[in-house]
C-alpha cells in the first residue's frame, strides 16, 4: 500500500523557489564583490556552489522518489548524501581556512579593517 502524499501548496513550492533563487544571487553577488579574491577562488566557491545546490536538489528527489514508492537505488541516494555532505564541509573548510580576519568571517563589524 502506498502512503498518500498531498501535492505541496502553490506558496510553499513559491517560498522554495524565492529561497533558492535569492541564496544563490545573494552568495554570486558576494563572490562578484569579493575584490581581495583571486580568481580561482572565486571559481573554487562557484562550483561549491553548483555542486552543493546539485546535490540537495538531487537528495529532496531521491527522497520524495521513494515517499512515492518510485525506485531508487541506495547507491545514488547514498551518493546524494555524500555529495550534499562534502559540499557543505568543503566551504565550511575553505571558509575556516581563509586568510581573511575573524571580523569578516563572522560578518561582524570590524573597525580596524
Amino acid at each position: 500500500m502506498k502512503p498518500t502524499l498531498s501535492r505541496p501548496t502553490t506558496a510553499f513550492v513559491g517560498a522554495s523557489w524565492a529561497a533558492l533563487l535569492i541564496g544563490a544571487v545573494v552568495y554570486l553577488m558576494g563572490l562578484w564583490n569579493a575584490d581581495a579574491m583571486q580568481l580561482n577562488e572565486k571559481g573554487y566557491y562557484f562550483t561549491l556552489l553548483m555542486f552543493g545546490l546539485f546535490a540537495a536538489v538531487s537528495l529532496q528527489k531521491s527522497v520524495r522518489d521513494r515517499l512515492e514508492g518510485i525506485p531508487v537505488t541506495s547507491m545514488y541516494f547514498s551518493l546524494c548524501w555524500v555529495a550534499l555532505i562534502m559540499a557543505v564541509s568543503l566551504l565550511t573548510v575553505g571558509l575556516w581556512n581563509a586568510p581573511w580576519p575573524a571580523a569578516k568571517k563572522a560578518s561582524t563589524p570590524c573597525p580596524s579593517c
